[in-house]
């Protein structure tokens, strides 16, 4: 055995404590007693959608690695947004017959006790985007894809798709079939959607397996607000609607978030700003994100993605989740991203 002598003990003493405070400077240990530090888990992950289910906080990610890697779902559930359980694999490859590379941006929703999981797949292009011929691909093509829904009996699956197809395969006003939004107003289910600068609105039918046409006859409504990309998100506050989305470039710093304001979902949004964005002290690349609101209060937070400093790797991504807050006005304060996280919460019961 090789013996030591105290000056070099304590010299290892002191690197060790110097390394642990170095790290918990940059994040790294990013934990504090009763918070849930950021990111919230382990993993690159991205575009997560956060939604509470039978008491408990669930988040559906995007698994971020190569696209011929990004072949299946895991979804997180928790009790207090601090401690997050795992739940591998809720829907892969094998479920999802057109699915051949690019499976990314999954939106939840509970509907008549079923989970449905609206998602992106294939990373679709149609004939000739540079010429202007948005005719979707041959269906054996790897560039064919759209967004698909997948349906199971409880929000950890497992999931099986639901029509065999994508829901939207076309390229309707440009916009690419990706980064849908479901959410219900007035009693019917729309789809907020879109990528490479466009963004469409469609409405649902009653069992999520198609379109149908507005009461106008029209199949979808063009909702683009200025600087939108894609990442689209969209909720209702205290009577006003909030169209959120994702500006810039999802793989540099230029990402971030945006968002408008109108008294319905149908608009129009005027772009009140950037609420989101990098912070070149804690993380770079912030956006596709999703909003929660604890029930029966006022208090809002957002989870997304962000990209660690310094970044080594297009696909490292982690989640992360932080207070959003409103002015008396009802605009969006800008967020403040944290390493600290949020605090433990745990969900009343439902009376």
């Amino acid at each position: 055995m090789i013996a030591f002598c105290p000056m070099v003990k304590k010299f290892c003493l002191y690197m060790l404590w110097a390394i642990f405070a170095i790290r918990l400077l940059a994040g790294d240990l990013n934990f504090e007693r009763g918070f849930s530090g950021n990111p919230v888990v382990d993993g690159w992950y991205a575009d997560p959608q956060i939604r509470i289910y039978n008491g408990k906080y669930w988040i559906f990610p995007t698994t971020s690695d190569l696209f011929e890697k990004q072949l299946y779902f895991d979804c997180f559930s928790s009790d207090d947004l601090v401690t997050w359980t795992k739940h591998k694999n809720i829907i892969c490859s094998g479920d999802i017959k057109w699915l051949n590379r690019a499976l990314w941006a999954p939106d939840s929703i509970e509907k008549g006790g079923k989970y449905y999981l609206f998602f992106s797949c294939n990373d679709a292009y149609p004939v000739d985007r540079k010429g202007g011929d948005f005719t979707p691909r041959n269906t054996s093509d790897e560039k064919y894809g759209g967004i698909g829904v997948a349906v199971a009996d409880a929000p950890e699956g497992p999931y099986r798709d639901l029509i065999g197809k994508p829901l939207i395969d076309k390229f309707w006003n440009g916009a690419q079939p990706i980064d849908q939004c479901v959410f219900e107003y007035d009693g019917n289910y729309y789809m907020l959607y879109g990528g490479w600068r466009k963004c469409n609105l469609v409405r649902l039918s009653a069992d999520f397996k198609s379109i149908v046409p507005f009461e106008d006859g029209s199949i979808f409504k063009d909702m683009t607000p200025e600087k939108y990309v894609e990442g689209s998100v969209m909720f209702e506050r205290k009577g006003k609607w909030y169209f959120m989305w994702s500006e810039g470039n999802w793989g540099d710093s230029s990402y971030k978030v945006g968002y408008g304001m109108a008294d319905t979902p149908f608009g129009p949004f005027k772009r009140e700003g950037a609420i989101l964005s990098q912070d070149k002290k804690v993380a770079t690349g912030a956006g596709h994100h999703s909003v929660l609101n604890i029930p029966g209060t006022d208090d809002w937070y957002i989870c997304y993605h962000r990209r660690p400093i310094p970044n080594y790797h297009r696909d490292h991504r982690m989640l992360c989740i932080d207070r959003m807050y409103f002015e008396p006005d009802g605009k969006i304060r800008p967020v403040k991203m944290t390493f600290k996280g949020v605090a433990a919460r745990r969900l009343r019961p439902c009376k």
